[in-house]
């Protein structure tokens, strides 16, 4: 490291194993939630994050989970803040418009007081599978307004002074359909809040004070690192703009616009021009909106780089107030967490590209493929985000079949799956051709195919299904992505009551190709032939001709 830190009088050497505690200090937060829950959602996928901060609300160390997540958390801190925390308090929240993201996304917020004084916040988020409102699984792609999404917590004391505040956990359980799976995923939380308060307790007892002036110095650290960074890009204004495909409500195509202006060791990032709010669930709180900018310039700058409240001090992000990025309440949210901020980060990166060429990989999927499935009477609701292909890279194919931009989860092993819901997997298989062409390919998307085993509904909250995922520097478009509900196309957004043994597939939108297709190298097209990776007619032209069309 540098001199950061110097004021404090620790030495880089000191600082880099301070840091290293603290950041295990997040991850063994994040192993404790995952091996104390009981939803799938949870344990299997880790659709989770954790992290620590500091008195002041300030990021200082997180575990590398879920974007989305982590860029968001500071919101939730300061309105705990607001509340006047004491040792012993923990938080819930999921209010979009006063510190969540979305209402799946529950969080706890805990004060770290290991010796009686608050030296900092112990801060959980996870998606609980199901959190009441019109459909299973509370996200109804048809919602209007935030009510029809679920139960909306502001920053409650769930735990008050060390007493469980039963009243508030009673609320919760009496307005959600697997209350008893709830109730456990709450606890694993709390549990791993509490595991970060012990850990913290020890650090103090080993380092002193110097462990809360070590909060200072890896911010400043991180902070400088970036900066220097952002001096590295080429000053000016570079600009992109992209489309949604509908909100849910009506199939028009929504805006999104975005000028990223980089000014020496700053950048501001201005969504002027996007749609203003929709009737839809697309709308995403300005929280959102920060936390795919955040994910962005971690993208890149350095990754090695300690992701803290530093990293974020150079960076500003506006957008219209009343806009889709910056909605008013009661607009619906649920949709904006998860795909409205897949396309902030496409356009994003996109506007970047110009700057720095070969930083940027071609559009990935650009869509979670939220799937839910969950019956009305209360006894299971599963929900997964499906994996796609991530974009070719400038000196490199793009991945297949992986989580791409602001969700990082794995997916749901077919024995958890069908072990723990009345489901039966079909099919799930890479999809030859999907990836787009180019001197180096995109990633290929996707097929998971799932019968219903019982009376249910079936929601589906996805996008790229008429717009394709952008090639770059002349590769082609990835394939896009399908729906099918008994092998009958259904829209990207749709909720439908099914019966037993109706069968649901997803097939996932490819990566965009990177550069001439002319140029691939003819030994890759062979290996892509050999490896089953091309469909029939993709083989027979030679990788030649393709009509972005894909044999399934």
């Amino acid at each position: 490291m540098s001199d950061a830190g110097a004021d404090a009088d620790i030495d880089p050497v000191s600082l880099e194993i301070l840091r290293n505690q603290l950041e295990s200090v997040a991850a063994e937060m994040g192993h404790v939630l995952i091996r104390g829950a009981y939803s799938p959602n949870i344990k299997e996928r880790q659709d989770c994050s954790t992290a620590l901060f500091d008195a002041d609300g300030r990021l200082v160390a997180q575990a590398e989970h879920i974007p989305v997540h982590l860029g968001a958390m500071p919101d939730a801190v300061e309105v705990v803040l607001e509340k006047n925390p004491k040792p012993g308090d923990v938080f819930v929240v999921n209010d979009p418009f006063a510190g969540g993201t979305h209402l799946p996304d529950v969080t706890l917020v805990s004060p770290v007081a290991p010796d009686g004084d608050v030296v900092g916040y112990a801060v959980s988020r996870a998606h609980h599978a199901d959190v009441g409102g019109s459909a299973p699984g509370s996200m109804p792609p048809g919602a209007r307004e935030i009510y029809e999404e679920g139960l909306r917590l502001p920053a409650v004391r769930l735990v008050d002074g060390g007493e469980p505040n039963d009243a508030v956990r009673d609320l919760i359980l009496a307005n959600v359909r697997t209350p008893d799976e709830r109730e456990a995923d709450l606890r694993a939380q709390r549990a791993a809040n509490a595991r970060a308060e012990e850990r913290v307790g020890e650090l103090l007892d080993e380092h002193g004070s110097t462990l809360l002036d070590a909060f200072d110095a890896v911010i400043d650290y991180s902070r400088e690192r970036v900066e220097a960074e952002i001096r590295e890009l080429p000053d000016g204004t570079y600009r992109a703009r992209d489309v949604l495909e509908g909100d849910g409500v009506t199939d028009a195509d929504i805006p999104v616009e975005v000028a990223v202006t980089v000014d020496g060791a700053a950048i501001d990032v201005d969504f002027a021009g996007t749609a203003d709010q929709v009737d839809g669930n697309l709308n995403a709180p300005f929280s959102v909106a920060k936390s795919a900018v955040y994910f962005v310039v971690r993208a890149v700058t350095d990754p090695d780089i300690p992701p803290n409240h530093g990293c974020y001090e150079p960076v500003s992000v506006s957008a219209p107030e009343g806009s889709l990025l910056d909605p008013r309440p009661p607009a619906a949210v649920v949709g904006g967490n998860v795909e409205t901020s897949q396309r902030v980060t496409d356009v994003t990166l996109e506007a970047l590209a110009e700057a720095v060429p070969d930083a940027v990989p071609a559009g990935g999927q650009g869509t979670m493929n939220n799937l839910i499935i969950g019956d009305r009477a209360g006894e299971f609701t599963y929900y997964e985000t499906i994996a796609g292909g991530f974009g070719a890279r400038p000196t490199k194919d793009g991945m297949d079949g992986v989580q791409v931009g602001m969700t990082n989860t794995l997916n749901t092993p077919i024995e958890a799956l069908e072990t723990a819901y009345p489901l039966r997997v079909e099919r799930y298989a890479l999809r030859p051709s999907s990836g787009g062409d180019g001197r180096h390919r995109g990633g290929l998307g996707i097929e998971r195919t799932v019968t219903v085993e019982t009376d249910a509904t079936v929601s589906l909250l996805t996008e790229r299904r008429r717009t394709a995922p952008r090639g770059l520097d002349g590769g082609a478009e990835g394939a896009l992505g399908e729906n099918l509900i008994d092998g009958e196309a259904v829209p990207a957004k749709a909720s439908v009551d099914v019966a037993a043994g109706t069968t649901v597939s997803v097939r996932t939108p490819g990566g965009g190709g990177h550069g001439d297709p002319a140029e691939r190298d003819p030994d890759a097209r062979e290996r892509d032939r050999r490896d089953g990776k091309v469909d029939a007619r993709e083989r027979e032209s030679d990788g030649e001709g393709r009509d972005g069309k894909v044999d399934d």
